[in-house]
């Protein structure tokens, strides 16, 4: 009897490491952080500006404490590498400058990305990260290229700040015609940026961003912003994709200008940077 339920228990142990192996296989073939398996861009000497979030509590209105939150780590370090190994300058920006506040959670081994991996052995990348530029002190006419990355903590800042809609609005306009674009949360930067006539400049255009319905699957909806809410009450004709969990869609959108490319979510990093990098190519 002791025998038998010692070979159980052995049994059980194995299965719960196996298990415990394949759930980022799992996770990545089920959606979470697909490759990019489309055509790759070089853009030697050209800029790149990341734009990210300075707020680190995941705090309900009126509260200072909570989890710890950010930037999530893919929505940084995707762009990040696309358009470095593009061959491209990238700078790093966030709201308030000094460093940025990463999700913990968002490298834990499940979901933890390749370029993660790699920006923890990066310490020219985690340099320029813990030394972000306050975005008040960017010169956005020198970039072709701007990205706005998400993460929850972008719902606390990104949307509020009139300094990121006013660069928004001065590198829409600048002589590079930069292209403009961002992931998930990130794209809450844009709803401030105004035209040349005061008007929303993201009004009529498609675009798409991290859903309502992903915020309330992900019990997320304590934060301020919630990305679909606000393009669409700023004009914006939203796009997505759904999946039995939000969390494993994605979407990618160029808008009919090609100034702006916008991913729905976590899982849309590569295939938004990469395809902001084919717009410019294609000019």
């Amino acid at each position: 009897m002791a025998s038998t339920i010692k070979k159980a228990a052995i049994i059980l142990v194995g299965l719960v490491i196996i298990v415990a192996i394949a759930i980022p296989t799992i996770l990545h073939k089920a959606g979470v952080h697909p490759e990019y398996n489309g055509t790759t861009t070089e853009l030697p000497g050209k800029r790149a500006l990341i734009i990210t979030t300075s707020h680190a509590v995941l705090n309900a209105p009126g509260e200072t404490t909570g989890d710890a939150t950010g930037v999530f780590g893919s929505e940084l370090t995707h762009p990040y590498y696309t358009f470095t190994d593009g061959g491209m300058s990238v700078d790093v920006a966030s709201i308030k400058g000094a460093e940025i506040p990463i999700d913990p959670s968002s490298f834990n081994r499940p979901i933890i990305t390749p370029e993660d991996k790699r920006y923890l052995k990066d310490s020219v990348f985690q340099a320029k990260v813990k030394n972000s530029i306050p975005i008040a002190d960017i010169d956005v006419s020198q970039y072709d290229i701007i990205f706005l990355s998400g993460g929850w903590g972008a719902a606390y800042d990104l949307g509020q700040s009139e300094v990121l809609g006013e660069k928004i609005s001065q590198a829409y306009y600048s002589s590079l015609s930069p292209v403009i674009g961002g992931v998930c949360h990130g794209v809450l930067g844009l709803i401030n940026a105004k035209d040349n006539s005061g008007q929303l400049l993201i009004a009529g255009r498609k675009m798409t961003g991290v859903t309502d319905k992903q915020i309330k699957e992900l019990d997320i909806a304590v934060t301020p912003l919630h990305p679909e809410t606000e393009l669409r009450k700023a004009g914006v004709a939203f796009e997505s994709n759904t999946a039995f969990i939000d969390f494993f869609a994605t979407h990618v959108v160029v808008d009919d200008e090609k100034r702006f490319v916008t991913g729905q979510n976590q899982n849309s990093g590569l295939e938004t940077s990469h395809k902001m990098m084919a717009v410019i190519a294609e000019r």
